[in-house]
């Protein structure tokens, strides 16, 4: 076995190992470690492709382990985190790290808000999204739908904004089971829908054929200094605009030059 090979898969195993983590503190209720290990897992994922363009060792498993791994740490944590917030936002709502195995003849009851489960939709259109991508040759250089870890970290950005910028009229809005339902209903509709959106991923370091990325990642680093935590969905909101803005100009630039 290359050990060359297998590079890129290791660091897809460390997205995997950070995700599963995640998972184990959103189950807990401790929303800002998930969000840290979703971030770490999300470096990770970054990475992976870079290694293994960089050695030349692309292979259809590094494809298939990498959406398995995103399915955990941008599929399935950011579900968990959902419906944890929702369980603090739905009145008469508490939710609970007890674990109880003796559960005698109330295996049947339960003691979360069954409305919370609304917020597991997110792991279902993550699991979706990922599965077309599979299958989908058109998003080789681009994506078509908001890539699963950009949406992770809009979600996992409310618990950050919760603790460490609370003010509060945004948390009056987060924890707001309205605002967060049609949250859900956002991203499941945006992870799937046919919106062209440029890729984040470097295949070379050129600042011609990276222009956008290179200009949106700096903007994005002066709103992280003047917003914080806050600052993350408004970049991923402007991600969307920009890219459909950028496709645009993309589209008369191929009109002009006809």
């Amino acid at each position: 076995m290359s050990i060359k090979k297998n590079i890129p898969n290791f660091i897809t195993l460390l997205n995997l190992f950070s995700g599963s983590i995640a998972v184990i503190f959103a189950v807990q209720g401790n929303l800002v470690l998930a969000a840290l290990f979703v971030a770490l897992g999300i470096f990770f994922d970054f990475f992976d492709g870079l290694a293994a363009r960089a050695l030349n060792v692309k292979s259809e498993l590094g494809l298939q382990l990498d959406s398995l791994a995103d399915m955990v740490t941008s599929g399935l944590v950011p579900g968990i985190v959902m419906f944890q917030l929702l369980m603090r936002a739905i009145p008469n709502s508490e939710p609970t790290t007890e674990i109880e195995w003796s559960l005698g003849n109330n295996w049947l009851s339960w003691d979360f808000s069954t409305w919370a489960i609304v917020g597991l939709l997110v792991t279902l259109a993550s699991a979706y999204r990922l599965a077309k991508f599979n299958i989908d040759d058109r998003q080789t250089d681009s994506f078509i739908g908001l890539p699963t870890p950009a949406n992770a970290l809009l979600i996992l950005s409310l618990p950050l904004i919760l603790h460490f910028n609370p003010d509060p009229d945004l948390v009056r809005i987060i924890l707001n089971q309205w605002f967060l339902l049609g949250l859900v209903i956002f991203s499941c509709i945006v992870l799937n829908a046919e919106i062209p959106l440029f890729a984040l991923k470097f295949k070379t370091w050129g600042f011609k054929e990276n222009k956008i990325r290179y200009l949106f990642i700096l903007y994005a680093f002066v709103l992280m200094i003047i917003f914080q935590y806050v600052a993350i969905p408004l970049v991923i909101f402007s991600y969307v605009i920009i890219s459909l803005l950028y496709r645009r100009h993309l589209i008369q630039e191929k009109v002009e030059a006809s």
